[in-house]
This record gives C-alpha cells, structure tokens and sequence, in this order.
C-alpha cells in the first residue's frame, strides 16, 4: 500500500475563495526512478501508476473537476482553464480562470512553478516559468492575461531549483535579460547570477530572484513562498538536474510535482 500523500499548503494572503496546493514525491503509486507520487504522463512512468497519483490528488484536494494537465514546451501561452479539459492535450506553459471548479496546474521537476490571484479571489492562475519560459515573457504574458492593474495580482513561487545548484551559462544569462535596456540588465544581472570562481562563462542563478524581478517589472510586486531546492531536498522533491547526475545514463527519467489553484466559493 502508498504512503500517505504529503501536500504543501502555500503560505501567503490569498483570498479565502482561492485554495492552491503543491504536491510532494511522498506518497503515490509510481515505483524507481519515479518513486513515488508522479503526476507526470510523459516521463515514461507506468501510465496506471501515473492515473492512480492523479485520481488520489482529485481526491484528497477534494476537487470538483480534474486539473487542467498541460503538454508544457517552456514557452509563453496561457489558457483559460475553464474552456478546455485534459483531453485536449493543449500544449501551453500556463492557464488562468475566473470561474469557479476550474483547476489550473503546472508540473515541474527544477523549473519553478508561479500561483497568481487576484486580491478580490476572482482570478487565478498557474504557469511553467523555467529560465526559457522567462526568456520567452510568460510572465508578462500572465500578467496581461489578467486583463486588469497588474498590481492586484499577488504571486507565489512554488518549488524550484535553489541558487546553490542552479549552473547556468552565458547564453542562459543573455536570453533572459534581451529585451531589458543596459542599466536594468545591470540590475538583474547583480540581482539574480553569481560567478562562478575559477569556471569562466559559468554562473550560479538564483530563478526565485529572477521571478521577482520579472513580476516587478510586469507591476506584480506582492511575492511571497521561494524557500524551496528541489535539487537538493531529494525526500520530497523531483529534480531534473538532480537526476541528470545521479543517474544511470540509460535511466536519467524523473517524476513532476504539480503546483495547483482553483477558485472554491463553498
């Protein structure tokens, strides 16, 4: 029999309307490499497993509708989740709604998952931010998508890969501050990636500062969560990075988190 799922509860002011949860490892059906709570169908995980982990969470989070699960590919579309459901097989990075039911959701290994409301509970949203998705403004995409001042919006940012183990390179550095001018890319650059000693063209970034500064300049500047590694907290959290290395070249697959919000008038 699985072990007990283990859910976070994000920790911020959402409105009462607003529920999120974020799924852990613990717990679920999946056996190794993705032992255990996998929510991932692309992965190569045993597709049984991968349904049984998906119908504990509906459960246990007490949903009245499946999670809209996406075909993520670290652009910027967003959908509204209320207009589609997972058989559509959407290939987006986000999705947001107004309507009661509807649960938006990302899954991420490493990329950092963001949970977006609105201060009034009549809008919410969930998007994929990896580094390629930031490049490719999903952030400034989110925000737009709200259709409203940006500045009612408040963010959290689920887990991710922490600023000690996320090694990137210079043209990971130079695609997320393109469209920046000289003195903010200055700022994010001073903000967000550390050299790295004696290893030229190498830097560390830290993604949670990066997700600020993005949502800052979009106008979102209520931030909250941030204080997760999944690479390095290996009993609660898939990494992809982490598998990377670890791994058996012929096995390097790894499960996903889902980072999950919907709107509950009950």
């Amino acid at each position: 029999m699985q072990a007990d799922t283990q859910l976070i509860t994000p920790t911020w002011p959402a409105p009462a309307t607003v529920k999120s949860a974020i799924s852990t490892r613990l717990g679920g059906y999946s056996l190794a490499p993705y032992d255990g709570n996998n929510l991932a169908d692309h992965v190569d995980d045993n597709p049984d497993a991968v349904n049984k982990n998906r119908v504990q969470l509906k459960v246990e989070l007490n949903l009245k509708n499946k999670p809209l699960w996406l075909q993520q590919v670290h652009g910027n579309v967003l959908v509204p989740a209320h207009e589609h459901d997972d058989s559509d097989q959407i290939e987006a990075d986000g999705s947001y709604t107004d309507q009661e039911g509807h649960v938006c959701a990302v899954l991420t290994a490493d990329c950092l998952p963001i949970l977006l409301c609105n201060k009034q509970g009549s809008w919410v949203a969930a998007i994929h931010a990896g580094w390629k998705g930031i490049a490719n403004r999903i952030v400034e995409t989110a925000a737009q998508a709200y259709g409203s001042e940006p500045s009612e919006l408040i963010a959290y940012l689920g887990p991710a890969i922490g600023p000690q183990h996320f090694e990137v390179q210079q043209d990971m550095v130079d695609a997320v501050t393109a469209d920046l001018t000289a003195m903010q890319k200055k700022i994010f650059i001073k903000k967000c990636f550390t050299a790295k000693e004696g290893n030229d063209g190498y830097f560390l970034c830290d993604i949670y500062e990066l997700a600020r500064q993005r949502l800052a300049k979009a106008g979102i500047t209520e931030v909250y969560g941030g204080d997760y590694c999944t690479f390095s907290d290996s009993e609660r959290f898939y990494s992809h990075r982490r598998a990377q290395q670890e791994q058996d070249a012929e096995n390097r697959n790894t499960g996903r988190m889902a980072s999950l919000i919907w709107i509950d008038n009950s």
